[in-house]
């Protein structure tokens, strides 16, 4: 089949100008509907998950009614972006490179998948193969009520290609730290802060303690990162607040190190800086890290060796973001990643798409499931 860069970038144009953020529910659905009707014409099987009330449809996407896969396609179908942000910026292209909100994060990797689908259907080699393509509609807020149908699938797939986009540099993924998040609440006395604040304790000064010692725990040598990048409390600048929180985003490459943020914290409760404050902890790791293991590593060569043919030259990186494909190598299904398009500025309002980077990383695509079960 013919590739048509036009076609696909009014395709695009339509999917972007979706306002589709975890919580936009139904901008969500529409995308997911949207690539479900496409799959529909080629005769494959859809199965849409309501996993919760909170969050908007999955999409399981199959070209078999077989138990087990050969390839595993895992994308989300969600954004981090609010509603109105396409009315403020909707799709453009300029100077090579298409934007708007989602255009690399990833509904050009998706995209770009189905096309890959199409083409090997079409010409025939998809017939002694048992495809699966993921659509989650909450990876952006952590895949929290997704992350066993995740596991669950990757458990009985050979391999598993996570169709996010290429790094800015066009290097693919083949590990990502391990992710987590706590939410703080301090409770304090509210007091006078002018007529009478010795009877005050103040659950924003311990605040205030607590980011520089959480803080103090991030090593980027040891691939330890820990952020406190929430904060709120106090109702007026004459009182002593009474309560505040945070929210702490942490990124670890090992176990040893969720304990030491772990013993931190309980070193920060016994320890506080301001008698009387009472603290509540929630949270913890969510997604373990992606670590590569030694079939995976043949899954490299071959990705290596296909590149070579199309012309893609073949780097990998580590990363400290997470995806989804955090879970499936976690149990030990062979997993790479960052197989869509060329792009950057993800999650922010310069997100842009590599035009000239489409074709070549779609049939990178494309030979690596037609290929992969045959390793």
């Amino acid at each position: 089949m013919t590739f048509n860069l036009d076609t696909y970038l009014q395709e695009l144009e339509k999917l972007v100008n979706i306002d589709s953020g975890s919580k936009c529910l139904a901008g969500v659905e529409r995308v997911g509907e949207y690539f479900a009707d496409k799959f529909k014409t080629l005769g494959w099987k859809i199965t849409r998950h309501n996993f919760d009330q909170t969050i908007a449809p999955c999409f399981e996407i199959s070209n078999t009614d077989k138990e087990a896969y050969d390839v595993l396609l895992l994308g989300h179908i969600d954004t981090v972006f609010p509603a109105g942000t396409v009315q403020e910026r909707p799709f453009i292209i300029k100077d090579k490179r298409a934007y708007g909100p989602g255009v690399i994060d990833m509904k050009s990797c998706i995209l770009s998948t189905y096309y890959a689908l199409e083409q090997l259907q079409a010409e025939g080699k998809l017939q002694d193969k048992a495809i699966c393509l993921i659509l989650n509609s909450e990876e952006e807020v952590g895949s929290n009520f997704t992350q066993t149908w995740i596991e669950t699938l990757a458990a009985k797939s050979r391999y598993v290609l996570v169709i996010e986009s290429a790094r800015v540099n066009g290097d693919l993924v083949l590990s990502r730290k391990g992710l987590g998040r706590y939410d703080l609440e301090f409770k304090g006395v509210s007091a006078h802060a002018g007529v009478a604040p010795e009877n005050g304790i103040s659950a924003i000064g311990e605040l205030a303690y607590w980011i520089t010692q959480l803080h103090s725990l991030t090593d980027i040598a040891a691939g330890l990162t820990v952020n406190v990048g929430v904060v709120s409390g106090g109702t007026a600048a004459n009182v002593i607040a009474e309560q505040a929180k945070a929210e702490v985003d942490f990124r670890y490459v090992n176990p040893q190190q969720i304990e030491q943020i772990e013993r931190k914290l309980k070193e920060l409760i016994a320890h506080s800086q301001q008698t009387g404050v009472k603290v509540i902890i929630q949270g913890g790791a969510n997604r373990p890290p992606m670590i590569p293991n030694e079939k995976t590593k043949v899954l490299c060569a071959l990705t290596e060796k296909i590149g070579q043919e199309v012309g893609v030259e073949v780097n990998w990186a580590a990363t400290g973001g997470g995806s989804d494909g955090n879970f499936t190598a976690a149990i030990g299904i062979p997993t790479i990643d960052g197989l869509g398009p060329v792009g950057g500025g993800a999650h922010s309002a310069t997100e842009y798409l590599e035009i000239e980077s489409i074709e070549k990383r779609l049939l990178l695509l494309k030979k690596l499931i037609e290929r992969a079960p045959q390793l």
